[in-house]
C-alpha cells in the first residue's frame, strides 16, 4: 500500500488480523508506517545498500515521532544511503559490538600471563572489584573521558587517591590496546588529570628498629618474623623475599639470584648477602625441605605477612609504617654510612638512576661530617672522624 501518510490517516489505519503490514509514504520512497496484528504503529525506512542487500531501518513510533518528523528523518537516512552507508548495518555491528567485560577477558587471557605474579594479582582486583562493575557492560567504542573521570572520581571519594590513579593506569593499558586490537580508534584515558601523589619518606629510627626486633623476638608466628628480618636485611621487595626459592640462594657464595618474574623490572637481579643475613637463611633451611624459603602449611609459597606486621607494630609502638618502608630503612642506613647512589641502586635492583635519587637527601650527614674533616686537615686541627669508632 501506498499513500500520503499523515497524522490522521495513521489514526485511521486498521492493524491487520495477523502478522505486520507496511503503509509507505508517496514522497519519500521507502518510508512506511509499519502495524502490527496488536496495532503497535512504527515508521520505518526500507533501502538497498550498494552491495545489494536489503535493510529495514526503524525510525521510532508514533506517536512518539510525528509523520512530519519521522519524513524528515526517513530522508536524511536515505541521503547516508544514496552516499554509501548503512544506518540498520550500523545499528547491528553496534550490537555485536565487543563490551569492556570481554576486552577485560581477552586482556586476562593474552597480555595478563606475562605480567609479574603480584602484578597479576593487582590487576585481576582491580578488574573485578572496579573496571568490570563500572564499565563492563559499555560498548568499548562508546567509553569517553567523561566515563573514565566518573570512575577515578568515585574511587577518589573513597579516600584511595593513589589507588584511583592505578586504575586509571590499567585502563589506559585496556584502551591501549583496544586500539591495536581495532576494537576503537583512540585512547580515552589521555587527558584526564589524575590525583597527585607524594613519594613516602619513612624511614624506621634506631629506636624503633631496637623496639621492632624485640617485637619480632616475642611474635608466635616466627616464619612471618623472619620474613620481615629478612626484609629488614636486604632492603629486598616483600614479593621477591616471599617468592625466594632455595636454588635462587647460595649459601656458600653468599649470593641471592633473583630470577627476573620476581623482580620489578623484570630482570634478573644478583644480590650479595650480608653475614646476618646467611646466618638466619642458614638457620631457616636447617628447618624446612620446601623449595620455598618460606612456604605456608599446603607447601605452596607464602603469600602474606601482613597481619604479623601489623601485630609486630603494635608491640613495638611503631605508628605510620608500612612493610615497603624497611626497604626504606635499609637504603637510608646504607645512605647514613655514606654509601653511594649508585650503590645503593645496585642493591636494591634498581633500573633508574631517577628512583634511587629519592634518598639523595640522606647524605647530608655523611658530607657534613666529610667536610668538617676537611676543614679541620686544612686548617690544621685534629680531625674528625667521619663515623663512630673509625680509625683517623
Amino acid at each position: 500500500m501506498t499513500a500520503r501518510l499523515t497524522d490522521r490517516s495513521i489514526a485511521a489505519l486498521s492493524p491487520p488480523p495477523r502478522g505486520v503490514c507496511i503503509v509507505y509514504d508517496s514522497s519519500v520512497v521507502g518510508f512506511g508506517l509499519r502495524i502490527t496484528a496488536a496495532g503497535v504503529r512504527s515508521f520505518v525506512l526500507r533501502y538497498r545498500t550498494r552491495l545489494g542487500r536489503e535493510r529495514t531501518y526503524t525510525i521510532g513510533r508514533y506517536p512518539v515521532w510525528q509523520t512530519a518528523a519521522a519524513r524528515r528523518e526517513a530522508a536524511a537516512l536515505k541521503q547516508r544511503v544514496d552516499a554509501g552507508g548503512d544506518p540498520a548495518g550500523e545499528l547491528i555491528s553496534a550490537r555485536q559490538a565487543d563490551t569492556v567485560d570481554a576486552l577485560c577477558d581477552r586482556f586476562v587471557v593474552e597480555d595478563l600471563p606475562r605480567k609479574r605474579t603480584s602484578t597479576q594479582y593487582a590487576y585481576r582486583r582491580q578488574l573485578d572489584r572496579d573496571i568490570r562493575p563500572a564499565l563492563g557492560r559499555h560498548l568499548v567504542a562508546a567509553v569517553t573521558l567523561t566515563d573514565i573521570e566518573a570512575l577515578h572520581r568515585g574511587i577518589t571519594r573513597r579516600g584511595s587517591t593513589y589507588h584511583a590513579n592505578r586504575v586509571v593506569s590499567l585502563l589506559s593499558r585496556l584502551f591501549g590496546l583496544a586500539v591495536k586490537w581495532r576494537m576503537r580508534p583512540d585512547n580515552p584515558c589521555k587527558g584526564l588529570e589524575r590525583n597527585p601523589e607524594y613519594q613516602r619518606r619513612r624511614y624506621l629510627s634506631a629506636d624503633e628498629l631496637t623496639r621492632l626486633a624485640a617485637a619480632l623476638d616475642q611474635l608466635h608466628d616466627q616464619q612471618s618474623a623472619n620474613i620481615i628480618r629478612l626484609l629488614l636485611l636486604t632492603g629486598a621487595r616483600r614479593g621477591e623475599t616471599l617468592q625466594a626459592r632455595w636454588d635462587d640462594i647460595n649459601l656458600n657464595a653468599g649470593t641471592w639470584s633473583k630470577p627476573a618474574s620476581s623482580t620489578k623490572q623484570d630482570a634478573p637481579h644478583i644480590v650479595p648477602l650480608s653475614a646476618a643475613a646467611c646466618q638466619l637463611l642458614t638457620a631457616i633451611r636447617a628447618r624446612t625441605n620446601s623449595p620455598w624459603v618460606f612456604p605456608d602449611s599446603n607447601g605452596d609459597r607464602r603469600h602474606s605477612v601482613k597481619d604479623a606486621w601489623a601485630a609486630a607494630c603494635r608491640t613495638a609502638g611503631i605508628k605510620g609504617a608500612r612493610l615497603h618502608d624497611l626497604r626504606h630503612t635499609y637504603a637510608s642506613v646504607l645512605a647514613s654510612a655514606g654509601q653511594s647512589l649508585l650503590v645503593i641502586g645496585a642493591l636494591l635492583g634498581h633500573a633508574r638512576p631517577t628512583t634511587t635519587a629519592r634518598y639523595a637527601h640522606l647524605f647530608d650527614d655523611p658530607l657534613r661530617a666529610a667536610t668538617e674533616r676537611a676543614s679541620a686537615i686544612i686548617a690544621g686541627k685534629p680531625a674528625v672522624p667521619l663515623l663512630r669508632g673509625q680509625r683517623r
